[in-house]
């Protein structure tokens, strides 16, 4: 029954002439090596081609209706995905080609009528290529997919989506850290005195002191947002006027903003925010202005009126939304301050690239002073102190350009930053910033500067690079330079630099008794530390899930795991620059640079043995010349290593993963491929016209579905191939609906 099942199939579904595309390109192939068509041209090929050619064929088998209609030859759903599993197995370095050969033959052969030799020849290589399962990675050997806030392409980026993905991303948030305020104030000049001699004044000097054993005067009993607000800008306007006028005030001009129904502007979403600090000479605070952006924001604030507010799902998740935008407006940020006030109680909080530490909580009606040191401490910071990259530096003329300086082969190099950053919408991970920069002394030489916050336990990007390029890999990104930022004569990592080394498994709300304590790691020690590495003589020739399993790849986790990771600031400086793909100035532009990526991605692993594993909408670049070129190897994994690199997860763009990695199977070179099919079905749904982008609500929520949701719905979209050009027809923009292939 099953076999007259399988031949009515092939029989409804003739192949014609689908095939002969692949004929043609393997004639070409052979054309190109001077072999003739012999009974046996495959034996003459190298294993590289053979590989090459059967990936190939396997591609368009999988394009024919019969493949998805045909039942599996094991438990999967149809032929289709023997086949995907076969393309995985044909990647593997002990792949035995004599599997295949037979289904090579058959097709190469081009006998008329000889559909059913095919499909058995078809059946006979999966199943052959389908050995016992092997024994499912440990989570250090095959590292989960996570989703993170800034893997959301084309997308509204509506509340009630984006607070689950921020939870899950900043995970465990670690509050009641009893040296947080010591570790990030302390340093302030003269804080402490100017923050006493302020307080002995609202002491005395009157019948009506302004705080008395009863707290703060005029201080609203309910502690609503209006009467609140009201009596912290007075409050604060107050404290500005006495810290302008002590003797060791810095010269910083700074107020409280407090417009909490006006939307502040720079954000993808309408958004609001209670309170904050800014800067006055950015025209907000204290002046008549409505209008604020997050680019101005130092300091952001959250108000609630009820004390027990300050928990996770409300306080601290709105002030985390809050750190998120100012992140994404403010490309030199290395960590945002903040706080929250629920009631009268108060903490401060540091959002960072591993996610949220707080300190201990405090009335401010029981300890006056520690209220007044914190915003007093709020207007006296310095950028670096209030989180801003101090390696990145502005010059002194007028209408100053940003910089940095680089050591490279025994000189120091400045590079101007040139316009806007490209910058990942996210608290926690990679968080990577692109700039387009200039040497100084050679405005014509264009380079792109990439930071980044990686695993200490990954591979450095900046060294896969420069493998990459000493190699020869075309339509690959060329290196020039790489270094560990360091930020106060230290390696600048998170829990250390940033962290400042607070232990938060003293944090009030640390697990007691977690149920697994693995060893410390990711630490980076001061000074033995790499600093920098370049390229000798490196010339300038002719170049995003939720959880599996636990991970923290996002800043997620829980207990000692969470605790224990790090990150740290890697810098990457790159000789091409280049627009987006999606911002190609034609169709034909657009599959030209495709198809240079796809070469390079093929390049990358054939030359320096690279798998890339984040084939995405912004990794596809096109250069000068309208060529294409790859960027971003942060996830890159040597395609020989047997087990991965150790860390605790990785991100990517949920919308172009393939349907493999969803299901969870160990990453291959097919499914990189198949990431670029889901690039270019994006970027045909999304983008009228060059660099022309819409939000589509169905596709909206690829960025938020969870992983067996996207993955039947990926499935469903190509199973068919009528469903598949019903959906190209329907949501294509009219812009790339001559793409759609009208098939007879």
């Amino acid at each position: 029954m099953a076999n007259q099942q399988r031949s009515q199939i092939i029989q409804d579904n003739p192949i014609g002439d689908r095939l002969d595309s692949f004929r043609a390109s393997f004639d070409d192939l052979c054309a190109d090596k001077g072999i003739p068509r012999t009974p046996d041209p495959l034996g003459q090929l190298d294993l590289e081609d053979v590989r090459d050619v059967a990936v190939a064929l396997l591609f368009a088998l999988q394009n024919l209706q019969a493949a998805r209609l045909l039942p599996s030859s094991g438990r999967r759903k149809s032929l289709y995905f023997d086949l995907t599993n076969l393309g995985t197995a044909v990647g593997e370095d002990d792949f035995d080609f004599d599997r295949i050969k037979p289904l090579l033959n058959a097709v190469l052969a081009n006998h008329a009528g000889n559909d059913a030799l095919i499909w058995d020849r078809a059946y006979e290589a999966v199943i052959e290529a389908t050995p016992p399962p092997r024994p499912i990675p440990s989570p250090l050997q095959q590292t989960p997919w996570l989703r993170n806030t800034g893997s959301f392409p084309n997308s509204a980026e509506h509340r009630k989506y984006i607070d689950d993905v921020l939870k899950e991303e900043l995970g465990q948030l670690y509050v009641g850290l009893p040296d947080l305020y010591e570790s990030y104030f302390g340093g302030v000049p003269n804080l402490e005195t100017a923050s006493k001699t302020f307080f002995e004044r609202c002491l005395g000097g009157s019948s009506n002191p302004l705080f008395s054993d009863g707290g703060w005067r005029g201080w609203p009993e309910d502690a609503n947002q209006k009467d609140t607000l009201r009596w912290l800008a007075d409050f604060t306007k107050e404290l500005a006027a006495f810290a302008k006028s002590h003797n060791s005030a810095p010269a910083y001009d700074r107020g409280l903003l407090a417009m909490p129904d006006e939307p502040i502007t720079g954000s993808v979403a309408q958004r609001k925010m209670d309170v904050g600090f800014v800067d006055d000479n950015a025209g907000a605070a204290g002046k008549n202005s409505t209008k604020c952006h997050w680019s101005q924001i130092l300091v952001p604030g959250e108000l609630k009126s009820n004390p027990h507010a300050d928990r996770p799902s409300e306080a601290w998740l709105d002030i985390g939304r809050y750190a998120r935008e100012v992140f994404a407006a403010q490309d030199t940020r290395r960590f945002v301050l903040g706080f929250t006030l629920c009631g009268s109680l108060m903490r401060i909080w540091v959002f960072d690239r591993l996610g949220g530490i707080a300190s201990e909580r405090f009335d401010i009606n029981k300890d006056g002073q520690r209220f007044v040191s914190t915003f007093l401490g709020f207007l006296w910071m310095t950028e670096e102190e209030l989180g801003f990259d101090p390696t990145i530096m502005t010059t002194t003329a007028k209408g100053g350009q940003r910089f940095i300086e680089i050591d490279r082969e025994g000189t120091t190099e400045r590079l101007i930053l040139d316009g806007p950053a490209t910058r990942a919408r996210c608290i926690a991970g990679r968080a990577t910033t692109c700039w387009k920069a200039y040497r100084e002394k050679d405005p014509d030489a264009l380079f792109v500067v990439k930071d980044s916050w990686q695993y200490v336990e990954r591979d450095e990007e900046g060294e896969l690079l420069r493998e990459a390029t000493s190699k020869g890999a075309v339509h690959v990104a060329r290196y020039y330079h790489h270094e560990t930022v360091r930020v106060r004569n230290a390696d600048d990592d998170v829990r250390n630099n940033v962290r400042k080394a607070l232990d938060v498994t003293k944090a009030a709300n640390y697990p007691q008794n977690p149920s697994r304590r693995p060893p410390s790691r990711g630490s980076v020690a001061g000074g033995g530390a790499k600093q920098s590495s370049h390229g000798s003589g490196a010339s300038l020739p002719p170049s995003k899930r939720p959880r599996l399993t636990y991970s923290a790849e996002a800043g997620g986790g829980s207990g000692s795991d969470a605790a224990l990771q790090n990150r740290v600031h890697r810098r990457v400086i790159l000789c091409d620059w280049g627009i987006p793909i999606y911002k190609a100035g034609s169709r034909e532009v657009l599959l030209a640079a495709m198809a240079d990526c796809i070469e390079g991605h093929r390049s990358l692993r054939q030359k320096a043995g690279l798998l890339h594993r984040d084939i995405s909408i912004g990794n596809l670049m096109i250069g000068k010349d309208n060529c294409g070129f790859l960027i971003d190897l942060d996830l890159a994994i040597k395609e020989q290593r047997l087990r991965a690199s150790g860390a605790k997860g990785k991100t990517g763009t949920r919308a172009f993963m393939a349907i493999g990695a969803l299901m969870g199977e160990r990453h291959s070179f097919m499914h990189d491929l198949e990431s670029f099919f889901w690039v270019l079905f994006w970027i045909c749904i999304h983008m009228e016209g060059p660099g022309k982008g819409r939000v589509v609500d169905e596709f909206d929520q690829w960025n938020y579905a969870g992983t067996r949701m996207l993955t039947n719905i990926k499935i469903g979209e190509i199973a068919d191939e009528s469903k598949f050009v019903e959906t190209a027809k329907e949501y294509f923009t009219p812009y790339h609906k001559p793409m759609v292939a009208e098939r007879g």
